[in-house]
């Protein structure tokens, strides 16, 4: 059982406030690896700031991921070619940024290998975002769920909604923000894309 710390689901390309807390809570730093699967959270989706606005990426789950699946073992499912898809994407929107292409060849793999569960994806993910924004806290992993922690243990699971964009955020520089003004809490991405070393600080 956790004694003390935070405790943060395993997401796909994090919003910003996930770094956040994950900065603010080390070196106690908790990723729930034995929860039930749950549709429609940041686990396997992603918010990033396309010409028209907010666009979101989905990585597809085999079926069969039904609610009572753990979370590390939840297949992810090439039927078609989301890959390709998210790169398109993540190349169409952020070309213009100011450090996309500085980035880019750390991010290209993950478009380009596949991996069969979407935990270990979003680990590897998470472990390159960790090192790019030179946040150097160790990851510990549950070993069992618990449906209730003490006090002590801030517990993230059922944070950072999709709507939730009630969070306080200063804004910075977005590649789009013209069109649609500046919008809150998008994936990681967007902000070290567009800010790139000085990420960190804006954390």
């Amino acid at each position: 059982m956790i004694e003390k710390g935070a405790l943060l689901p395993m997401f796909y390309l994090p919003p910003v406030d996930y770094f956040t807390q994950l900065n603010q809570f080390k070196p106690e730093i908790w990723i729930e690896r034995d929860e039930h699967f749950p549709k429609q959270t940041y686990r396997n989706r992603a918010n990033i700031y396309s010409p028209d606005g907010l666009l979101t990426l989905v990585v597809p789950v085999v079926k069969g991921s039904k609610v009572h699946t753990s979370v590390k073992d939840v297949k992810i499912s090439y039927d078609f070619k989301w890959q390709r898809l998210h790169w398109l994407s993540l190349q169409a929107c952020y070309r213009r940024s100011a450090y996309f292409e500085y980035y880019e060849a750390d991010f290209a793999p993950f478009y380009e290998q596949q991996t069969t569960h979407l935990f270990d994806y979003n680990q590897k993910l998470l472990e390159l975002l960790n090192r790019l924004l030179k946040i150097k806290t160790p990851l510990n992993y549950t070993e069992t769920y618990e449906a209730t922690y003490p006090e002590t243990v801030s517990d993230f699971r059922k944070a950072f909604a999709k709507k939730d964009v009630t969070i306080e955020q200063k804004p910075y520089f977005q590649v789009f923000e013209e069109r649609k003004g500046f919008l809150k809490n998008l994936s990681i991405v967007d902000l070290l894309f567009n800010q790139g070393p000085q990420a960190v600080n804006y954390l």
